[in-house]
């Protein structure tokens, strides 16, 4: 058994050289950044410009050899023509008219929503260079989660509307409870057939150990200032006037929740909705949560004719330490995700 423990070993060993590696790495990049001084990123991509390059690639795998060579010939000779025309344009001082542009943004949410620190770059820079007529496409996806970072984020979308630049929310898989209040901001809202919208309420839970305290002789003392400065404790005796209070904060927050979305969506009944359900796409079309089924793809082709197309995204400057976490932190997001789905909705 002994070349198992020298086996075991070796792995250690190679284990730590790549972390020690890796890590440097991200010391060095971390570094680095940090002298330039930016906080983050921004990346425009002509999506329009993409989807073409893609196009052409399929027409050109089905063509015999001897018709690729021509196509070949034909590109160039037409590249070539559209160059000199551009340099003749830009001599005799001519302007290309712009088309109205599509910006598009992506939003996955996390349980914090820490995601709206690039949202809110994104949006001003958008707000920076947006022209009359130009729109902004949201592809949406998230579960919700604390009510203070979603109601960000759906202030951040505000923007745009109050800035008179038309907001369509585009939602492929789900966007509930804080998900649906950023949604019901836009102007527009599209969800695949079987998206998970809704779920208009207000949830929270805690575990409590004071049983198992007081059964192992341990105190915990809290001291507050305020009548209810805490309500409910992890490790103190709950009482029914601080569970009260507790309920009581939920049902305005709740209220507050559906006073928003009826500001959003007048013609909505609130009433009819807002008892934390959810439903898929083809049935919250029916209740009046969303405008129509669809997915991002089609909206965002669609608009490929009339419009260019640039997707938008800021990436923030991580610290070294959230570089090494950021992995765990996304993958129990997303193992919460997964309870959640499945326990909401049954398997298909």
């Amino acid at each position: 058994m002994e070349w198992i423990s020298q086996y075991g070993l070796f792995l250690a060993k190679i284990v730590t050289f790549v972390v020690v590696v890796a890590a440097a790495a991200l010391l060095v990049v971390s570094v680095t950044q940090r002298k330039s001084g930016r906080r983050g990123e921004l990346t425009l991509v002509d999506l329009g410009e993409q989807y073409r390059n893609m196009q052409e690639d399929m027409q050109f795998a089905r063509l015999q050899p001897a018709e690729q060579k021509l196509w070949h010939k034909e590109q160039k000779k037409k590249d070539k023509a559209e160059a000199k025309k551009a340099k003749l344009a830009v001599k005799n001082g001519e302007k290309e008219t712009l088309k109205p542009c599509l910006y598009v943004l992506s939003f996955k949410g996390s349980i914090d929503a820490h995601e709206v620190e690039s949202l809110r770059e994104e949006v001003s820079a958008i707000l920076a260079v947006a022209k009359p007529g130009d729109e902004v496409l949201l592809k949406l996806e998230s579960p919700g989660g604390m009510v203070h970072g979603y109601g960000l984020a759906a202030s951040q979308l505000d923007r745009l509307r109050k800035a008179g630049i038309r907001l369509t929310a585009s939602v492929d898989k789900v966007a509930a409870s804080g998900g649906y209040m950023m949604a019901c901001v836009a102007d527009y809202i599209v969800a695949a057939p079987f998206a998970v919208i809704g779920s208009i309420g207000v949830v929270a839970q805690l575990p409590n150990f004071h049983r198992l305290l007081k059964k192992n002789d341990i105190d915990v003392e809290l001291h507050t200032a305020g009548e209810f400065k805490r309500t409910l404790t992890l490790f103190g005796e709950n009482t029914d006037q601080g569970r009260e209070k507790f309920r009581e904060e939920l049902n305005e927050t709740h209220q507050l929740f559906k006073d928003f979305v009826r500001e959003q969506r007048p013609s909505l009944d609130i009433d009819q909705v807002a008892t934390g359900e959810h439903w898929f796409g083809i049935q919250a079309k029916e209740k009046g949560l969303i405008d129509d089924i669809g997915t991002s793809d089609d909206l965002v082709i669609a608009q490929m004719k009339d419009r260019d197309v640039i997707g938008v995204t800021y990436a923030q400057r991580k610290k070294l330490i959230d570089r090494l976490t950021g992995s765990v932190a996304e993958g129990a997001d997303r193992l919460l995700l997964r309870w959640w789905q499945r326990g909401q909705k049954p398997l298909v």
